[in-house]
């Protein structure tokens, strides 16, 4: 059976150290990928609007599985979003604020949101990866901006992160699940709302099976995706986790290996 659908991460799968790829040679295998009627998909705990920043000319032609498959858009469309309610919303951020991390994002459909007092250096590099962000005077005014917030994003310094997993699990109670998404960040998931449960939907609607798709992955959010895919690679500068969880170890991402191996895939 060959391969229908090719899902990457992005950061340090897809993107190198510099947050760049090769974009020439990306297009050359997206041709191929066109003519063969292969999707490619962009799996990532990143904001859609940054997502599509690195694909200026044929964001269209693309779907993305964002914000860990919280918040789908199938080739410019918006195909679904996840949505928590905001009791479970406020009664997180009040655990959250004991582990002391050093920045804080609610990700929603419209926008994600930070703290007037998150400092500016802190939210600039927030922005980075949520370009479409909003400051509130309190979180509580969440309520006000009517939004649907399906995800929250932690920063902590890079120290024992699977201790503030642990913890946090433990403080969450499984009303949400925390994932490490690397360099001492950590996503807070809806249960089950993960990348392949994204995935899982576009596989539906375009009548793929995981049998036919191909994954690419780095950091603890990707583990359910690579166990998802009957063809699964982790890059060389992954956690041993993903390593553990994937079928192929391939060069790092520093190295074009995603595109080595979609080019030998094709």
């Amino acid at each position: 059976m060959g391969i229908k659908m090719i899902a990457v991460d992005m950061d340090g799968t897809f993107l190198d150290d510099q947050k760049k790829y090769n974009q020439e040679r990306f297009q050359q295998l997206f041709h191929q990928m066109q003519e063969k009627g292969i999707k490619f998909v962009v799996a990532s705990g990143n904001q859609y609007d940054q997502l599509k920043s690195f694909f200026p000319d044929n964001h269209k032609e693309i779907s993305f599985v964002a914000e860990n498959g919280a918040n789908i858009v199938l080739e410019g469309e918006h195909f679904y979003n996840a949505r928590l309610d905001t009791e479970v919303v406020l009664n997180a951020l009040a655990k959250i604020e004991t582990l002391d991390p050093t920045a804080v994002v609610l990700c929603g459909r419209n926008s994600a949101y930070v703290s007037e007092q998150l400092p500016d250096d802190r939210f600039e590099g927030v922005q980075f990866y949520y370009p479409s962000i909003k400051r509130l005077e309190r979180f509580e005014d969440i309520r006000a901006e009517q939004d649907e917030i399906f995800k929250f994003a932690l920063s902590f310094p890079n120290i024992n992160i699977p201790g503030k997993v642990a913890a946090l699990t433990t403080l969450l109670e499984g009303d949400l699940v925390p994932v490490s998404s690397g360099h001492g960040d950590i996503d807070l998931i809806i249960p089950g709302v993960h990348k392949a449960y994204g995935l899982s939907k576009l596989c539906k609607a375009w009548n793929i099976s995981p049998a036919e798709l191909a994954a690419f992955g780095d950091s603890g959010n990707d583990i359910e995706m690579l166990e998802y895919a009957n063809f699964s690679f982790a890059v060389e500068n992954a956690q041993n986790a993903v390593k553990e969880a994937a079928d192929k170890i391939i060069g790092t991402n520093n190295q074009e290996s995603v595109l080595d191996m979609i080019e030998a895939l094709l």
